[in-house]
Parts: structure tokens; C-alpha cells; sequence
């Protein structure tokens, strides 16, 4: 009976090829997809600062008659913009309506949405390549 005591187990290389070569399909496959993720994420925060802005603008309008329309005076809103890292709130006023614009600049690197922009009349806009209804998500 001859017996196999010396045999070495373990993996062959081209066992340990195939598996390197199906991790790196997998994670050509998620890595794009999970970043869209999490700017997705990333762009609800500043669609969030949008909202409280804008609500702040109708709240300031019902006391004193008018929107603010100067970054000067956007502390008026008292907008938490320390709860939003992402992005930066601008304030502008909106053309011959006597509306106000809001614009909330990312600082996180998204060209595909780029800012985002609300007016007075809830018109949403995005200043990158996809569509606004993409990045209004």
C-alpha cells in the first residue's frame, strides 16, 4: 500500500487567479454604483439646506414684507449651515419677480449635479451635466 504523508495541500495559482480575477470584476462592478450611492446621499443634505432656506424666506416674508435678497443679510433666515457641511448657501434675488434664489454650492467634488438651485416659485435647477430631475432625487 503506498501511502502519501509528503503531499503539500494548499491552493494552486491558477486557483488563486480565478478568485483574483472574479473580486476584481465584482468590484469593478460595485465600486461605480456605490459612489453614486453616496452622492445621492451627499446631495439630499443640500436639498435639505434648501428647504429649511426656503421655508426660513416665507417665514421672513410673513414678518417683514420682503425676502432676503443679499448674502449680506442671509443671517436673517438663521439658517443652521453648520448642520450642512457639504454645502454653501447663497442667497440672490430672482429675476423681475421680487422672489428670492437659493444656492447651495457643494464642496464635495459632484460634477454630475454640480450646485443646486431653488427659487421662490419652486423651480429646482443644477448647475452639472445630468438632468435636474436626477439630481432631485
Amino acid at each position: 500500500m503506498i501511502t502519501y504523508a509528503n503531499r503539500q495541500r494548499g491552493f494552486t495559482l491558477i486557483e488563486v487567479m480565478i478568485v483574483v480575477v472574479i473580486v476584481g470584476i465584482l468590484a469593478a462592478i460595485a465600486l461605480p454604483s456605490y459612489r453614486e450611492y453616496v452622492l445621492r446621499g451627499n446631495r439630499a443634505q443640500g436639498q435639505a439646506l434648501l428647504m429649511e432656506a426656503a421655508a426660513r424666506q416665507e417665514r421672513f416674508y410673513a414678518q417683514n414684507s420682503a425676502y432676503v435678497t443679499d448674502n449680506a443679510n442671509k443671517g436673517s433666515l438663521n439658517v443652521n449651515e453648520g448642520a450642512y457641511d457639504l454645502y454653501v448657501l447663497s442667497v440672490g434675488s430672482a429675476a423681475n419677480d421680487g422672489g428670492y434664489t437659493l444656492t447651495a454650492t457643494q464642496q464635495f467634488g459632484d460634477t454630475g449635479c454640480g450646485n443646486l438651485t431653488l427659487d421662490a416659485r419652486g423651480n429646482k435647477e443644477n448647475t452639472g451635466s445630468k438632468a435636474w430631475a436626477d439630481c432631485w432625487k
